[in-house]
This record gives C-alpha cells, sequence and structure tokens, in this order.
C-alpha cells in the first residue's frame, strides 16, 4: 500500500467530508427558513385589536377545547397577568388568519409576580436559579401559548393538549424536519425574541417534559428546575438564557430564529412608539 497517497488523501477527504456537510447544514438551514416564511408570518401585538385576537385564540384552545378555564360571554380567554405582558401571534399568510399566540410576562417590581411565582414556586428546587435571584427587570416567563385546531396539521398533533404546544411522542430523523411542529416553535422563538430584545435575562416556563425532550432535539434546551406538578396536566418548570438558547440552537433553526427576529425586531419599534 502506497502510505504516503493514504495521509496525502485523508486530509483531502476529511476537507470534502465537511464542504458536504456545510453544504447540507446550509441546505438545511434555506429550507427551515424558507418552509416557515412561506407559508407563516410573526406578528407582536401592537395594538389592542391584536392583543384581543390573542385573547380570543387562548379562549378557543383553553375554554372551548380544553376547558382549563371557564367560558367567557365575551369569547375572549384573559387574567391579572396580561396588563405585564408581550404578546406575539403567528399569521397564516394563505388564509390571512392568526393560527397561535404566546404571551411574555415581565416584572417590574416585587409587585408584579411571574405565574410561575404565583402558582408554582413550590415546585422549583434549584434554588441557584429560582427567579428571587435575579434583577426583577430582567426575568420573565412564556405564558399561554395556545395554536388553533385548525392548525395542527398531523395526525400526531391531534392528541389532547397539543393546543399547548405539547408535542406527542415521535421520533424526528434529521431528514424529517418538515414534520416539525413549526407554529410551536415559531411562538417559542418569537417569545425569544421579544425576550432578548427588551433587557430580559432569564426566562422560565411551566411545559411537559415531553416538549422539553422535543424542544432539544432541535437545540432549543431547557433546564428542569424541578419535579413535574399537576398545573393543567403535568408540568414542570423550566429555565433558559440568551447564551443557552443560541449556544445549543442547530444550524437550521438558528436560521429560523433570525429570520423570526428580523421580523419581530421591527414590531417591537412599533410597540415602543404606542
Amino acid at each position: 500500500m502506497n502510505w504516503n497517497k493514504r495521509l496525502l488523501d485523508a486530509p483531502v477527504i476529511g476537507t470534502i467530508t465537511k464542504k458536504i456537510v456545510s453544504a447540507k447544514a446550509s441546505r438545511e438551514a434555506h429550507s427551515i427558513a424558507d418552509h416557515f416564511t412561506q407559508f407563516l408570518q410573526p406578528h407582536i401585538a401592537v395594538d389592542q385589536t391584536l392583543r384581543e385576537e390573542a385573547f380570543k385564540i387562548r379562549h378557543n384552545v383553553y375554554c372551548e377545547e380544553l376547558a382549563f378555564e371557564d367560558i367567557r360571554d365575551n369569547g375572549q380567554e384573559t387574567d391579572e397577568f396580561d396588563h405585564q405582558s408581550i404578546f406575539s401571534l403567528i399569521k397564516h399568510k394563505p388564509s390571512d388568519i392568526f393560527t397561535s399566540c404566546v404571551r411574555l410576562v415581565t416584572s417590574n417590581g416585587p409587585g408584579e409576580l411571574l405565574p410561575i411565582e404565583k402558582y408554582c414556586m413550590g415546585s422549583i428546587t434549584n434554588e441557584a436559579l429560582s427567579p428571587e435571584r435575579f434583577n426583577r427587570a430582567e426575568i420573565a416567563e412564556i405564558s399561554r401559548l395556545a395554536v388553533k385546531s385548525d392548525f395542527r396539521r398531523r395526525k400526531a398533533d391531534t392528541f389532547k393538549g397539543s393546543g399547548t404546544g405539547v408535542i406527542s411522542e415521535v421520533s424526528y430523523s434529521e431528514t424529517e424536519l418538515r414534520c416539525f411542529p413549526f407554529i410551536a416553535i415559531g411562538l417559542y422563538m418569537a417569545a425569544a425574541t421579544m425576550g432578548m430584545n427588551t433587557g430580559i435575562r432569564h426566562v422560565y416556563v411551566m411545559m411537559e417534559p415531553r416538549l422539553a425532550r422535543s424542544m432539544k432535539f432541535i437545540g432549543i434546551t431547557f433546564q428542569q428546575l424541578g419535579e413535574p406538578v399537576d398545573y393543567h396536566g403535568l408540568r414542570a418548570p423550566y429555565y433558559i438564557n440568551p447564551e443557552i438558547f443560541m449556544t445549543n440552537l442547530s444550524p437550521g433553526f438558528k436560521s429560523l430564529y433570525k429570520t423570526i427576529e428580523k421580523d419581530i425586531c421591527l414590531q417591537l419599534g412599533q410597540l415602543n412608539k404606542n
């Protein structure tokens, strides 16, 4: 065997392999971002009309479908935390219909608790990451994620609970990215953008552990802070910050995040003017 030739070939093969992987990652990034932007568009609720649209979606999911809350006469589900929240919705472009919503609950001081602090503080056993440890202006909670049943296309998304972003136990391969529930992922990315561009450093969420596991597949790695408790189903407290979010995000979904961030940031400027 010509060992000199083998040694020369090894770096060449390595370079070619890296180029192939890089090209694949680039195609994946464009495919994910293009698929999302072709059909979906994130919106910040910059006025009362859009806020009410979010409340209607929440009523459809939390009151009518899941019966977590009582039916409201006005068809809008609201609560005590809405006044301290920023809302995002995702519109389905072809139909011009809003598909889903999420809110980022913030705090301006000790008098404005996050939902997790008021109702689930006892579930947080990781004291180092407790919201009490941080500046109130730098903490927030992702809350009230809701997706209309009409926009859960996959059979796996028709089970009870999928309206709040929960993903069923389905194994995905890297070549099956089109099967991901882009709407739920887009909502979490919209919430992350709203937080990172308004000075938020520490984000909390109560979610089902299987949703956390599914999000980890694409690189959104939430850190579990305690054992699951019964809170609108079996949910556990989770934490994430900008460094964890951006470091672990896969290349394809990082491209999607940048696309969503560009859209959201333009709208945040409009929200600040209002």
